[in-house]
């Protein structure tokens, strides 16, 4: 390899972390954002970097460019979706969306965020998640998506206004427990499940507990939200006898939250608040776990 393609190489893969970053909270695909972060490795392998000052601002607007193209057709496959649509879930103790070090940042990443996130236009989205996510100036932004600095300070006061007034990813009281804790928690709501222990179960759930699961119309899963303590105990248990109750199991940290892993076959996240299980949301379409499977095998 000689030099000029040496440090076209270095260059690339010094940066394809963050272009990843951007990638999945754009697009809420693991999937998608290797393949864009690919697509970006063309651009730039073809590129004539002698006027390129700045390979880590070129690679950023690149890939944000390459999402707002993918997120038009996304639409239009989530419009017909079966059942509920949450993002890929991705391992991330190990870093790979990034330092998680504060609840802030857990959230940046967390799956009820991403959910919100569908809801706003592609360029509302790209502002958020560069401001929000990566720390970009206005004027940074201005310049990766061609827009005014005023135009994108609007943009961001819109998405954000639209992000806080959702019940799902708004501001309210929230329990975050030091990822040490998680899994004593975790085990503890997970003995009371597989127990069958209806009324301990239930006394660890929030009243307005909410159970949420993405099948994708692939595999059988509830194509509602399951909502409210009694309900979501009692499918809870239901399912975990029916399914997974011959499954090993592992806990992990997943999109910044305590997760339990059955087999190859259903990852379930595990949302608190004020010291109770919030929320619940399980990923069961096959197509949606490659990712993470692939992330736990070289784990």
């Amino acid at each position: 390899m000689d030099t000029q393609v040496a440090a076209t190489v270095a260059d690339f893969e010094e940066h394809r972390p963050r272009m990843f970053g951007i990638a999945y909270r754009m697009l809420g695909s693991a999937a998608e954002a290797e393949d864009t972060v690919q697509d970006a490795w063309l651009r730039w392998s073809s590129a004539d970097r002698g006027g390129i000052e700045r390979p880590g601002a070129w690679l950023a607007k690149a890939v944000t460019r390459l999402c707002l193209n993918r997120l038009d057709s996304a639409r239009a496959r989530r419009e017909t979706y079966v059942g509920p649509w949450l993002p890929e879930p991705v391992l991330t103790g190990g870093g790979a969306l990034g330092p998680l070090e504060s609840a802030e940042q857990r959230d940046g990443v967390s799956m009820a965020l991403l959910v919100v996130l569908e809801q706003l236009t592609p360029v509302e989205r790209a502002v958020y998640v560069l401001r929000e996510a990566f720390a970009y100036g206005h004027r940074e932004i201005a310049d990766l998506l061609d827009l005014s600095e005023a135009n994108c300070r609007q943009l961001y006061r819109r998405a954000a206004a639209r992000v806080t007034a959702d019940p799902e990813a708004g501001p309210k009281p929230r329990f975050a427990p030091d990822p040490a804790q998680w899994q004593g928690l975790v085990e503890t709501f997970l003995a009371a499940a597989r127990s069958g222990d209806l009324a301990r179960l239930e006394s660890l759930l929030a009243a307005d507990a909410r159970y949420v699961a993405d099948g994708g119309g692939i595999v059988s899963a509830a194509r509602r939200p399951v909502l409210g303590r009694e309900n979501v105990a009692r499918f809870l248990l239901g399912a975990l006898e029916r399914y997974v109750a011959d499954l090993p199991v592992s806990s992990t940290e997943v999109n910044g939250a305590p997760a339990l892993v059955f087999g190859e076959v259903a990852v379930l996240v595990v949302e608190f608040e004020n010291g109770l299980v919030s929320g619940l949301r399980t990923m069961l379409n096959p197509e949606k776990l490659e990712f993470l499977l692939r992330q736990l095998s070289h784990s």
